[in-house]
Formats: C-alpha cells, sequence, structure tokens
C-alpha cells in the first residue's frame, strides 16, 4: 500500500542537498516536516544502512548526504522506501466460481506491475539534484 515514507525521505533528502556542508539534526528536519523526530531518525537510519547520508554524534552532530545529489535518482529513493506500488487487494477472498473473481487478484497484479514499470522508467530520469532546484 501508499505510504508516507517516499515523501518523508525525498523532504529528508532536499533539505540535505540545500544545506551540502551541514550536518542538520533530527530535530531541525522534523521542525521542517512537523513530524516527530523519531519518525525522521527511523527514516535516516535506512538512508545511512544505503550510504545516501552519513551521521555523526554529539553537540554539532547531525546527518548530511554522502553522495553528490546529482548521483542520486528518485528512482533508488523509491526503491528504499517501497518494494513497489500496491494499491491494495479485496481483504477477502473472491469467488472462484465467479467469471470476475477467479481473476480480479491476477489482473490487479498484472496491472501493479505495469504501474511499477512505468513509475520506475519516470523516477530514473530524475535526480535529486533536479527535485531540489525547485526550492
Amino acid at each position: 500500500m501508499i505510504s508516507g515514507k517516499f515523501a518523508i525521505t525525498i523532504h529528508i533528502l532536499t533539505l540535505l542537498t540545500k544545506f551540502p556542508n551541514d550536518f542538520l539534526s533530527s530535530e531541525f528536519i522534523a521542525g521542517s516536516m512537523n513530524l516527530n523526530p523519531v519518525l525522521v531518525r527511523k527514516e535516516i537510519a535506512n538512508l545511512k544502512a544505503h550510504h545516501i547520508v552519513e551521521s555523526k554524534e554529539g553537540k554539532n552532530g547531525g546527518t548530511k548526504l554522502s553522495k553528490k545529489a546529482s548521483a542520486i535518482t528518485l528512482k533508488e529513493i523509491f526503491e528504499l522506501t517501497f518494494d513497489n506500488i500496491n494499491l491494495g487487494y479485496a481483504k477477502n477472498q473472491p469467488n472462484p466460481d465467479c467469471p470476475v473473481g477467479k481473476k480480479v487478484n491476477q489482473n490487479l497484479a498484472e496491472l501493479y506491475a505495469d504501474i511499477n514499470e512505468k513509475v520506475g522508467l519516470q523516477l530514473k530520469k530524475i535526480t535529486l539534484e533536479d527535485f531540489s532546484s525547485q526550492f
């Protein structure tokens, strides 16, 4: 299902792009997003695990990009936050004797695979630097 993780991650990375030489605190980032710093730190941990950001602890600590924004595509960010787009399936098992019920989930799976391919192709064209230049 769709969640806000992609939007949160893009927001974090866009802020880091705007302050490339500074270690930004999770409190500063959370303030920009009007979000709890714990949620920000959770997404930063994921970015750190994928070597997109680096962090420093202590009084002047925080997070900054470890890669150039021009080297990060939105597809890469999307893949860090989602396995794929899934708009959902019926909660109950459809009737296998119904001409629609017996194939609805298979047809939805094919539709979602097509959507994911198209989204990936579009996001691959856009770098974090491109996106951040809008601000």
